[in-house]
């Protein structure tokens, strides 16, 4: 079986390039990501072959694929989400939903709405081009809308999808491989409420706090463009260095919502923007290596599913709960942060307090 970089290049007919593909795969080989779920394939690709070019108009061809598929993934998402929260269709009130992938007009909100068969007299919030930092915003939304709408139910989702900007690889444009290494398709989706009913309803989190924070001195570290051959962005080497920089500033204002507790007293479930972002927040809050490891896990199985990513890694540390045996959700502490990050250069974090497992 071949690499990654053996299929990218290959679906891409730039084999031609040998100097390029060793270095991708250099690239890759420093991103620790073992598997990725991507809906560019070779079959869309033959259906959609401008996707498969460096510069050629190709916005439509990606809007279309974009419009397909962010809203089916978001409605597996959030389908799952509301069989496990156990509640009815009829109680949803809001809808929470963030995306980079696609702007469209109705909002892919709508779309998933109807999908699911919500009310017709559905409150929405659409959030477009939020990035990385967009699933623990959508939280933060949600949140106050929970706080402030008695009876409220907000289904939050975060879809994505890598065919915004799958292009062919080029010398001109290296911060494309970084992207083409690290990123991947996902949808996560969560019902949130206020005074939930403990006869129909399971709790995972309850949610305590929440606070962003645009790094000073950041601007361009992280800049996307949509132009007519799709999404460009460009990624700063020193996006890990910016974030430690201002991230034990800002954990500060989350650990004193949790009554001051100790950073390794609180479980983690922080967007995986890669290998170096992780082990510089890992080792400017002095984190025992267990602390983000629901965040590693998640990077190597999926790659960087920007705003849907920090909703599987709070997955993974139920998860990681449940298989430690653990009391609470929270792998037996009673506080944890969840943090986004993403371009701005924003942080966003929730504080979430953990339940019991057997609720």
């Amino acid at each position: 079986m071949g690499s990654y970089a053996d299929y990218y290049f290959d679906e891409t007919n730039c084999n031609h390039k040998p100097e390029l593909k060793a270095k991708f795969k250099r690239i890759c080989d420093k991103m620790h990501i073992s598997k990725r779920h991507m809906v560019v394939r070779k079959e869309l690709l033959a259906q959609y072959p401008s996707l498969g070019t460096y510069l050629n108009n190709s916005l439509e061809d990606r809007h279309k694929v974009c419009m397909e598929w962010v809203p089916k993934l978001a409605v597996e998402a959030a389908e799952n989400a509301i069989k496990e929260w156990g509640g009815s269709l009829s109680q949803i009130t809001h809808i929470v939903m963030a995306t980079t992938s696609v702007v469209n007009m109705p909002g892919v909100d709508l779309l998933v709405a109807k999908a699911l068969g919500l009310s017709p007299k559905l409150r929405r919030v659409m959030m477009y081009q939020t990035g990385c930092w967009g699933g623990a915003a959508i939280i933060r939304v949600a949140k106050d809308i929970a706080e402030n709408n008695k009876g409220a139910r907000v289904l939050v989702v975060a879809s994505e999808c890598t065919a915004t900007f799958f292009r062919a690889p080029s010398e001109e444009y290296l911060d494309g491989l970084v992207g083409q290494a690290l990123f991947g398709d996902g949808a996560g989706a969560l019902v949130i409420g206020a005074d939930p009913n403990p006869d129909t309803e399971r709790t995972l989190y309850e949610i305590q706090w929440s606070g962003e924070m645009v790094v000073p001195d950041s601007e361009g570290a992280i800049d996307g463009h949509m132009m007519e051959a799709g999404m460009y962005y460009h990624l700063k080497p020193d996006i890990p260095k910016l974030v430690s920089r201002s991230i034990e500033e800002f954990v500060s204002d989350a650990t004193a919502q949790a009554g001051n507790a100790d950073v390794n007293d609180l479980f983690w479930a922080v967007h995986p923007g890669g290998v170096a972002i992780l082990n510089q927040i890992e080792n400017q809050l002095m984190l025992s290596p267990e602390k983000l490891l629901a965040s590693r896990e998640i990077l190597a199985d999926y790659g960087n599913m920007a705003s849907a990513c920090v909703l599987f890694v709070l997955d993974q540390v139920r998860n990681c709960s449940i298989k430690a045996k653990a009391s609470t959700t929270g792998e037996g502490r009673d506080f944890g942060s969840l943090i986004g990050i993403g371009p701005g250069l924003t942080m966003e974090c929730c504080v979430l307090k953990s339940v019991p497992l057997d609720n």
